[in-house]
């Protein structure tokens, strides 16, 4: 159980720290121009997303769906957080990614009307824009990509188990006789 503790114990002021420090920065220097990274290879365009994972929307202000689905889904996290093995540091890794991100984009989505704040993007990928995104959706994809993951190696291990052969019966003492 510390292991557990410890792992969502760093992981989430950590992230929640990254997210809210470069929001607030995409804010006041992404304002009125964009930016770049890795000499354009990576551009910086504020931007408001007011639905959710690559921008898809119910209506126009649909964050009060999304608010109360993040509170479901936080609810289901915590679930697998506490089935979680102590020992299964990929899955509290995991989850504890996701939730750092959740609760970066769900502050967002309670505290203002105008959407969470994404910065990082459009990123050409030469027959796709990718979309904007920010520090929170980083940690929601990796930590869904290791939850996966770790979802994965579980039914690899229930399977060799299931396809195993059953253990030999101990001997009785007894001998044939001829």
């Amino acid at each position: 159980m510390r292991s557990k503790a410890t792992i969502l114990g760093v992981t989430l002021p950590v992230v929640m720290a990254l997210d809210l420090v470069t929001k607030r920065w995409a804010l006041e220097a992404l304002a009125d121009q964009r930016g770049e990274l890795l000499g354009g290879l990576v551009p910086l365009t504020l931007a408001f997303n007011k639905g959710a994972a690559f921008g898809i929307r119910l209506g126009e202000d649909s964050r009060w769906f999304f608010v109360p689905v993040t509170l479901v889904a936080l609810g289901l996290l915590a679930a697998l957080f506490r089935q979680a093995s102590g020992r299964d540091y990929l899955r509290i890794a995991a989850v504890s990614l996701v939730v750092s991100g959740a609760l970066g984009n769900l502050y967002d989505r309670i505290r203002w009307s105008r959407g969470v704040v994404d910065f990082i993007g459009p990123i050409d990928l030469g027959f796709w824009d990718f979309p904007i995104f920010n520090v929170a959706d980083m940690a929601i994809t990796c930590g869904a990509i290791l939850l996966a993951l770790s979802f994965w190696m579980e039914e690899q291990v229930e399977r060799a188990v299931e396809a195993a052969p059953p253990p030999a019966e101990p001997a009785t003492g007894e001998v044939a006789s001829s």
